[in-house]
């Protein structure tokens, strides 16, 4: 990446750098993920999960390390896994979906050059839903933590929205990481029912119990909360199009809920 920094070269003078990802199927995205990340990390691990398209091929293609373990764990103990297979002072956490801009980039590089192994790094996130970038509807700001030293922090073991999990204090980067979530309403749509039915899992393995009207109610707040509360009718149409697909992903959970009460056949 030439418009990085020149005076700051990370073999001598910051701590050695990881980025990990996990994978399924996602040729369509990881060419351009990868290619903001290599030249200025140390080493790419992906894990991936059996994919069946190109995906694996890609990823060698920009020298990453490639693992195959058996069986989908969840998201969290998959990313664990990455974890596991890093070799470098600090871990980079990206999805596939995601990309480093040059801006981003320099700054991790500053970051590592001049912090401190006793902080973790929050980075803002900008998030594309079909055709545009939403700045509102609760999805704005968004702040992931995704940079932090190797040995001090784990993911949570959640199915789906896992997290970092560390003790250390958290500072905030300045420059986006982009994040290209939804392509198209077939993507929204598919991510609807994966997520409602992940989530769902979870719930009900904690111990959560719905019902036919908990769920209308719940997909009622999600649309009230993401359009008026968190003002995503600032977004236009793309905001009133994502507040119905954040009820329709809070309505079918809170239904698949109540189904795995129900007796089975």
């Amino acid at each position: 990446m030439s418009n990085l920094d020149p005076t700051l070269p990370l073999t001598s003078r910051a701590p050695s750098l990881s980025a990990v990802v996990i994978t399924r199927n996602e040729a369509h995205n990881l060419d351009d993920c990868l290619a903001t990340l290599t030249g200025w990390v140390d080493e790419i691990v992906v894990v991936d999960s059996h994919s069946s398209d190109d995906t694996v091929a890609i990823a060698q293609r920009h020298g990453a390390k490639v693992a195959q373990p058996e069986g989908w764990p969840g998201f969290g103990p998959q990313k664990n896994r990455a974890l596991d297979l890093a070799t470098c002072d600090w871990v980079l956490s990206i999805d596939a979906d995601e990309r480093v801009p040059p801006a981003l980039a320099q700054e991790i590089r500053h970051a590592l050059a001049h912090g401190s192994e006793g902080l973790a790094y929050d980075i803002p996130r900008l998030s594309w839903y079909c055709g545009k970038f939403i700045r509102h509807a609760g999805w704005r700001p968004d702040h992931v933590l995704r940079l932090f030293p190797r040995r001090h922090a784990r993911f949570s073991d959640d199915l789906v929205h896992e997290r970092v999990v560390t003790d250390l204090p958290r500072k905030q980067l300045h420059n986006d990481l982009l994040h290209y979530s939804y392509r198209d309403f077939s993507q929204v749509l598919a991510k609807v029912d994966a997520y409602s039915s992940a989530s769902a899992r979870q719930a009900v393995a904690r111990g959560k119990r719905a019902t036919v009207g908990s769920a209308v109610g719940h997909g009622a707040w999600a649309f009230f909360r993401t359009y008026v509360l968190r003002a995503g009718f600032l977004d236009g149409g793309h905001g009133l199009a994502l507040a119905i697909s954040n009820a329709e992903t809070s309505y079918y959970k809170y239904l698949k809920i109540w189904a795995l009460q129900q007796p089975q056949p």
